[in-house]
């Protein structure tokens, strides 16, 4: 059994995980899942009970065999915080200690927004989250549009903040709040979405659609994200349209406004409405020759990413998910019809339930599976167990 706190530290918040994402729920489950001796998850699960972070109390019937105590997390132990946001708004979840979403912030952002506002924003709505909360803020999670470089946790370019170029996110944050903060993209940061509240918790293969401002995807393959060999896995966005090659770029194309655009007639001048998934919902029921126009251009995108990626699911977010199923179910037929190899295989498109939440519920979950308990801290008794 391992010895070095770093090593202990680790282990109990693999255990922690593990619970939070009901993989298991009594001593002889958790003793499944992680491989190890049921003496050896005795003694943490009683070093998680003596820190605050457990408690064991009735009595669980499995479907054989007698009943099993079960354990349960502490939801007022601490909390987490995610926020994710693009250029027009901010959006900040407090998730209990549980996995629980308690509560949320939106705040919106001028159209010519800086970095020095969003950062002030983004401090604003964490104290206002915390305000409420039971324990103390635990670790924090981030969700940053374009190109973001983890390791360094600095944000390096989004195109629709002019002044957001090599923001060192991760030391501003920690250095204001005190406590670890993790970086990501926040299409990765939607997938972790899924894969903690929404319908990819049992799925390890599946892709995030992204056409929201812009256009990006994010990709978990055998259960974890793909970054790419420069942070810069799926983006998509910057891709020619139409490949030809004579056009602009994919995020100037497709992404939500230009739906919008498409399906009401207006022009690239005529302003966006000020809650665009509401407005596309008028268009649900659509079938004239934009909607086809629309469904076939997705549908040549989706034929390509799926000839690449083969995913189990591709879950769609954003403002088009006020298309709905219809939508999502006509990219997919009209792939096979512009594909022949996509006639057995066509791609399951989804559209999420999650809705603007989930980018900052997926940086929450960042922020659950980077944390590991201090066994420094003076709550945490010495760990000498044999």
């Amino acid at each position: 059994m391992r010895t070095k706190p770093a090593d202990q530290s680790e282990l109990l918040a693999s255990v922690l995980l593990q619970l939070r994402g009901q993989k298991a729920s009594s001593r002889s489950t958790l003793a499944k899942v992680t491989r190890l001796s049921p003496s050896t998850v005795g003694i943490y699960v009683d070093h998680l009970t003596a820190l605050g972070y457990v408690t064991e109390s009735g009595l669980e019937q499995g479907p054989m065999g007698r009943p099993k105590r079960k354990l349960s997390l502490v939801p007022e132990a601490g909390w987490f915080a995610g926020v994710e946001f693009n250029a027009e708004r901010i959006q900040a979840v407090r998730v209990n200690f549980a996995g629980e979403k308690i509560a949320s912030i939106v705040r919106h952002l001028p159209s010519d927004t800086k970095t020095e506002w969003v950062l002030n924003e983004i401090k604003q709505a964490i104290a206002e989250l915390g305000s409420q909360a039971p324990g103390k803020l635990l670790a924090m999670g981030i969700g940053v549009p374009g190109l973001v470089d983890p390791d360094a946790g600095v944000a390096l370019h989004y195109s629709f903040i002019s002044d957001w170029k090599n923001v060192p996110l991760v030391k501003e944050l920690e250095s204001h709040f005190g406590v670890s903060v993790t970086l990501e993209n926040n299409l990765r940061s939607i997938a972790l979405a899924e894969r903690w509240f929404g319908e990819g918790r049992q799925l390890d293969d599946f892709v995030i659609l992204g056409p929201r401002s812009g256009f990006g995807i994010a990709m978990v393959k055998n259960g974890q994200l793909i970054r790419g060999a420069h942070h810069a896995a799926g983006e998509i966005g910057r891709w020619v349209w139409p490949l030809s090659g004579e056009g602009s770029e994919l995020h100037n194309e497709l992404p939500a406004p230009a739906v919008w655009r498409r399906l009401s007639g207006a022009t690239k001048q005529t302003p966006l409405p000020k809650n665009l998934r509401e407005a596309l919902t008028s268009y649900a029921d659509e079938s004239g020759p934009a909607w086809q126009a629309i469904v076939t251009d997705y549908a040549r995108l989706m034929g390509l990413l799926h000839l690449l990626l083969d995913a189990e699911v591709y879950f769609m977010h954003g403002p088009l998910t006020s298309l709905g199923t219809r939508f999502c179910d006509a990219i997919s037929e009209q792939c096979a019809a512009l594909m022949p190899a996509l006639k057995d295989a066509c791609p399951k498109i989804v559209p999420s339930d999650l809705g603007d939440k989930a980018g900052a519920l997926g940086a929450a979950g960042l922020a659950m599976e980077a944390w590991a308990p201090d066994l420094s801290a003076p709550k945490a008794a010495s760990y000498n167990h044999s």
